[in-house]
């Protein structure tokens, strides 16, 4: 790996905490995705929740990347401003979001928009929605293959109801929706683990097809199943975090050839005793679901171990022999980038001479653009 790449340029440095990304990492990461399903990009829906940034979505379009995948009216508008053609909302909108979502529609007729059901019910209210505003809906049927999340349980009669979400009249079925991220393990237990599911249900798929008269979409997976996903015919993937990575997945994934691509920095406030300093990365800048031991990685100095963390001051254990100040930088990976960077209103965009030469907004960590 290369040595200190994460340090940036004193010039150019500004106050902390921030969040800072490599851009020469991120487009990395971006080609070894269309390298890993052997440069046929029409397999790939990345999922933007990891980022939620506009000019993510304009790199995509660059690299011939024009489908995502989205948790939020806010993601998927987004999408739309940046005119992505294809979008799919994997987040069954109910409720009011319903409404939104009909309006978003409406507000962007450019861009093809889709969505997920797990029941009819949801099905039937988004069809009276549909024929009230003059619009034929395009949702897929969400499977709970075992994460027990959301989906109707592939041991449930869910051929059935395709049947009937497929009479509803303003209803397009698109196909079937596949989430596992609760397959843990080595690549080939979650390949295994993956195909097990998935050859058992796409014998049914392909009765459908036969009697629907047109070829489903299969979107499935995320970081976890990619490898899996990522050679099989005609099923789109859906991974996010490869934008950026992080600890978890370097750990967990390592036959997935991605880079680190965002940094926490932070800055030493603090030496409260011979052993331990004080740095401003509290866990309102970096996410915190994961014990103390799983938040974040220092890059300084592998001697650098956190040991208490509060809302803006993170507390390090220096094991080492390497001396630190007050005022010194300290960089670091988190473990889960994904809310890490939902905490940020902007990322600093790191160049390949180490300086930050811009900065990106946020802008879908908002739960409403417009709509």
């Amino acid at each position: 790996m290369e040595k200190n790449w994460w340090k940036i340029n004193s010039e150019t440095l500004i106050d902390t905490p921030f969040l800072a990304v490599y851009e020469d990492r991120l487009q990395h990461n971006i080609k070894q995705l269309i390298e890993s399903v052997d440069g046929n990009v029409e397999k790939l829906r990345p999922h933007i929740k990891t980022h939620k940034i506009g000019e993510i979505l304009d790199l995509f379009k660059t690299y011939k990347i024009n489908k995502v995948k989205c948790a939020t009216i806010a993601e998927a508008e987004l999408c739309a401003i940046h005119d992505i053609s294809d979008i799919l909302l994997a987040y069954q909108p109910v409720g009011l979001r319903k409404e939104r979502w009909i309006s978003l529609i409406k507000k962007y007729p450019n861009s093809s928009f889709s969505t997920i059901v797990d029941n009819l019910e949801t099905a039937k209210a988004l069809n009276e929605s549909a024929e009230k505003n003059d619009l034929r809906l395009s949702v897929f049927l969400d499977l709970n293959t075992g994460m027990n999340r959301t989906g109707i349980s592939i041991s449930k009669n869910w051929s059935d109801l395709i049947a009937q979400i497929i009479e509803l009249k303003n209803i397009h079925f698109a196909g079937i929706h596949i989430y596992d991220g609760h397959l843990k393990g080595d690549v080939e237990q979650r390949t295994s683990a993956a195909s097990n599911v998935f050859f058992s249900i796409n014998e049914e798929i392909e009765r459908i097809q036969r009697i629907v008269g047109y070829e489903l979409k299969i979107v499935a997976g995320g970081s976890n199943t990619f490898p899996f996903y990522s050679q099989q015919k005609n099923v789109e993937c859906s991974p996010g975090t490869f934008v950026f990575w992080d600890v978890n997945y370097s750990v967990n994934l390592p036959e997935q050839n991605f880079k680190p691509a965002a940094v926490l920095v932070g800055t030493i406030i603090s030496k409260p005793t011979s052993s331990t300093f004080c740095i401003d990365i509290g866990y309102k800048s970096v996410a915190s679901e994961n014990p103390i031991d799983k938040r974040l990685v220092i890059l300084n100095d592998e001697n650098l171990i956190p040991t208490a963390h509060s809302e803006e001051h993170l507390i390090i254990e220096n094991k080492g022999r390497n001396e630190y100040k007050i005022g010194d930088i300290i960089y670091a990976i988190p473990y889960h980038i994904c809310p890490t960077c939902a905490l940020y209103d902007t990322v600093k965009v790191v160049n390949i001479s180490h300086e930050i030469y811009n900065q990106w907004s946020v802008i879908a960590r908002s739960r409403k653009i417009n709509i």
